[in-house]
């Protein structure tokens, strides 16, 4: 069994797979997944996880070389743009049809139940060394 870091086993294995430049889209309970991508749905109640605890995770176990958010998120959720925007200081924004379309490439899809909108970010992984 497992000490430390995400306890989830179909998480914990779905990262394990993933390579550079992997897409991991991040979202909230709302986001429409797109067919193809692994999904890892951890939505319980409304809130729950929440957006800023499940990203919190994430990235304590991957290595991220960018993300991407939908550029609405700043009037919709300031703080989820205030979070992404800590995390990320080159954090790209678009609109979020255009989130939409490129999540369909993601390898990984973690469904959060975050109630707020705009909770979304697309992560490209990076390596380690």
């Amino acid at each position: 069994m497992k000490r430390a870091g995400i306890l989830n086993r179909h998480l914990s294995g779905a990262l394990a797979e993933l390579g550079h430049g992997d897409g991991v889209l991040v979202c909230d309970a709302g986001m429409p997944i797109p067919a193809g991508p692994r999904v890892v749905d951890l939505a319980f109640r409304a809130g729950v996880p929440s957006f800023a605890v499940v990203l919190d995770g994430l990235l304590a176990e991957l290595v991220v070389e960018g993300a991407t958010a939908a550029k609405e998120i700043h009037a919709a959720n300031p703080a989820a743009a205030a979070l992404l925007e800590g995390e990320f200081p080159g954090l790209e924004l678009v609109a979020h049809e255009r989130l939409k379309e490129l999540s369909a490439g993601a390898r990984l899809v973690v469904r959060t139940g975050e109630a707020r909108p705009y909770a979304n970010v697309l992560l490209r992984c990076g390596v380690f060394f």
